[in-house]
Parts: structure tokens; sequence; C-alpha cells
């Protein structure tokens, strides 16, 4: 199997929709060779703990009502094309990751972080929950068949938190700033939501290598 290491974080549009390309391609392929792994890297890591209102923070990013509207006009237009169940109107607060990312590092551990991953994109873009609440994935959790009471506790104590941080701050040491990112083979970068065509080029072409060798 090949590593396909995808940085990420849930909240991230561009996540979300490169998630679903790359699903397609998988789905086209069902014999790829990618073992993939999913890495934390959360767009506000000075979010407060709580998060915030979702329209106060796009306003307050992008510097007032209109230019989030417009900044956001592009986006919108993708998401309906491809992603028809989203939702973002649904989406009023914009949460802190971490606890979603421990959550995804837990449901690595039990070998469904895939599934984890889906869930948490779900929730958000779809049905506007707030994955920064820790009953909201409790529930996500037992949606893929782990043990919400053994979450809930968890997410209670202070469990790999500094771990979630210290390979957040690690992937930005190796020059990581913007999400999504590929690392496919632990060689080659592949930046941003690609194209499925781009995915099913690259696994054709793996495909070929280990046929010839």
């Amino acid at each position: 199997m090949i590593p396909l290491d995808i940085f990420h974080d849930p909240i991230c549009p561009w996540c979300y929709i490169g998630k679903a390309r790359l699903d397609r391609a998988l789905e086209a392929r069902p014999d790829h060779p990618f073992a993939i792994q999913w890495h934390p890297f959360q767009l506000n890591p000075d979010m407060p703990p709580e998060g915030m209102d979702r329209r106060r923070y796009l306003e307050a990013k992008f510097g007032g009502a209109e230019r989030a509207r417009t900044a956001y006009a592009p986006l919108v237009e993708i998401l309906v094309k491809e992603q028809p169940k989203a939702d973002l109107a649904a989406i009023t607060r914009t949460p802190n990751t971490l606890d979603a990312h421990r959550l995804i590092h837990w449901a690595g551990i039990e070998g469904r972080q895939t599934p984890m991953v889906a869930a948490l994109y779900r929730a958000y873009f779809q049905e506007g929950r707030d994955i920064g609440d820790s009953e909201v994935l409790c529930e996500l959790a037992a949606q893929v068949e782990m043990d919400p009471e053994a979450v809930r506790r968890l997410l209670a104590s202070g469990a790999d938190r500094e771990e979630i941080g210290r390979r957040d701050a690690h992937a930005r040491e190796r020059g990581v700033n913007a999400v999504p990112l590929y690392i496919v083979g632990n060689r080659h970068a592949v930046e941003g939501a690609q194209p499925t065509d781009l995915w099913l080029r690259v696994i054709d072409e793996l495909a070929g290598r280990e046929a010839e060798s």
C-alpha cells in the first residue's frame, strides 16, 4: 500500500470539496493502492473553546458583511454544483476544532478514521451542527460504532490535546500553511481540492508502476 497523508480541518469547505472529489476517484478505482491517514491542521487555532457566531466570524475575517458575501460567492457556486446536500445557511457557529481532531485521532486507533471524518463533514456542512460541542461529537462517534461513553470521558479529560497541538505545529514547521494538502507516498505534495480526473491519473500511474516492478 502507498501512504496518502491528508492534512485537513473538518470545517474547511475546500477540504470538504476535496474529499468528495477524491472519494469519487477511489470509488471508480476500488483497487487503488492508497492507505489513507488524516492529519490535524486547525484553520483557527486561536478560536475560543466555545467557538463563535458564524456571521460575526466571517465578517471579522473578511472585513465586513459585503466582503464576506463576495469572498464566499465562488465557493457557494462550487458547493451547489458538487455538494448539493451542503447547507451553509444552516451553519450558525464556527467551532474550535481541537476536540474534533482528537476524535479523529481516536477513531484512527480503532480503524474508523475515514468514516469519522465523513461524519464530521456531513454534520457540519449538511446539518449545520456544532462539531465543537462534546455531545455532538459523542453522537457522531456512535454513528461510526465507537463507544460514545468512552469518547465522552476522553473529551472531558486532557487526553491527546498536546499530541494534536504538536502534530499541528509540526505540519506548520514543515511548510503546511493551507489545507487540504495531500502527501503521496511520503514524497509528492498535492495542494488544494484537486479534481477527480487528477486523482484517477495518479492512481493509474501508480498502478502502472507497480505492474512494471
